[in-house]
């Protein structure tokens, strides 16, 4: 079974971008496990609905450096670390060559969620 996140409140960090951008990224992982019935059709739209969180998550971490920085908050290099580590990661390892698309989806949704929930206890940036 694909794993669906819902967006539930305790998720917000209180920043309406940045809200905004985690929920479209849950969003993108609901689709990409609504994705995983599989079918040819269905492969290609997994893949450029892949291709999308990939982006999404990318603008989304830009933003949030900015935010960091502005803000002068102490854990810029942490941040950094995770987004260089979700770059190796969807680039390198996470990827239809070395997994299926139900595998690829439950772990994006997995770690989107725990970018979340590490964002929130931050309070990035509140």
């Amino acid at each position: 079974m694909p794993t669906r996140l819902p967006w539930e409140p305790r998720f917000g960090v209180g920043h309406e971008l940045i809200d905004a951008q985690h929920r479209a990224m849950l969003d993108q992982c609901n689709r990409l496990a609504y994705l995983c019935a599989g079918g040819d059709e269905a492969d290609r739209q997994f893949d450029q609905a892949f291709e999308q969180l990939r982006t999404l998550a990318r603008a989304h971490f830009e933003v949030e450096a900015a935010l960091l920085a502005e803000r002068g908050h102490g854990d810029l290099d942490d941040h950094a670390a995770e987004c260089e580590e979700f770059d190796y990661l969807v680039d390198e390892i996470v990827t239809t060559d070395n997994f299926s698309r139900l595998e690829l989806q439950r772990f994006l949704a997995l770690w989107c969620l725990g970018h979340i929930s590490g964002s929130v206890r931050l309070g990035v940036p509140a």
